[in-house]
């Protein structure tokens, strides 16, 4: 996602105060970011649930929805922005439970453009690393994460069948070839390869292809039916059923939104 499509708003009663962050961070982000507001918390609670946002920095005391009210309307929002609250000396422990409700950081009114600028930089650092941390949680596939072939449970055989398997997923691979190249009879392997790996041959050969094809959606412009070709699939029309078995999702739905910082991604 470029950065220009990144958005802050800002939520406050006071027209002042609104206006002259808004102001502020228009200049300081130089259209690196855009910078919306909302008079109530009303209008802003119907925005989030509409747009992504991806920095709110709302009053914690407003008319009818106050911040605190806002904030927890996000609590179950799988795009919930991080937030910054705003108070006056009076209202600390408004903060408090704001805080508590998940605002990363507050400002005391009146408000210092520097400071100001501080916490927005340090409030911007931490959703992108959040970012991160979500593309790659849905990049890795877990259960061949728990697959380690060190183990003292896995036997040489296995060891060796996996090792094989990894250097030639891109082939066209049978389990009983694989079995056949470890001197083992085909069903036995099976059973043996279940035991110690914890699947079966046929979904570790899956999942192993389609965590390489994510890896190729995301670093080349390789085409689907490329992709699919790479790792092993001999048709497109298969390697998508494949992929939307494991991940729920096309690999082109699957690369828009990965590329795109989308979390709309189940």
């Amino acid at each position: 996602m470029s950065l220009s499509n990144r958005t802050i708003l800002v939520v406050d009663d006071e027209p002042r105060t609104r206006q002259g962050i808004k102001q502020t961070l228009e200049v300081w982000a130089a259209g690196r970011y855009i910078v919306e507001t909302c008079d109530n918390g009303v209008e802003a609670r119907e925005r989030l649930l509409q747009e992504r946002v991806h920095l709110l920095i709302t009053d914690v005391r407003m008319p009818e929805v106050s911040g605190l009210d806002l904030i927890r309307s996000l609590k179950d929002s799988g795009c919930k922005p991080v937030i910054i609250v705003i108070s006056g000396y009076a209202e600390f422990h408004y903060v408090q439970q704001a805080l508590r409700l998940g605002a990363v950081n507050y400002l005391l009114k009146p408000l210092d453009k520097s400071e100001l600028l501080s916490v927005v930089e340090d409030a911007l650092k931490l959703e992108e690393e959040h970012q991160r941390h979500v593309k790659l949680e849905k990049l890795v596939d877990h259960k061949l994460m728990e697959i380690d072939p060190d183990k003292a449970r896995m036997g040489q055989p296995v060891k060796e069948a996996i090792a094989y398997v990894e250097q030639h997923m891109h082939e066209q691979l049978t389990m009983a070839e694989v079995a056949g190249l470890i001197h083992l009879n085909a069903s036995y392997f099976s059973v043996l390869f279940k035991e110690q790996v914890g699947v079966v041959f046929s979904e570790y050969l899956a999942r192993l292809r389609i965590q390489r094809a994510k890896e190729l959606l995301l670093q080349t412009s390789l085409s689907i039916a490329e992709i699919g070709e790479r790792v092993g699939y001999r048709t497109d029309k298969y390697f998508i059923k494949v992929f939307k078995s494991l991940e729920d999702i096309s690999p082109s739905r699957y690369r828009q939104q990965m590329k795109s910082g989308s979390q709309e991604i189940h």
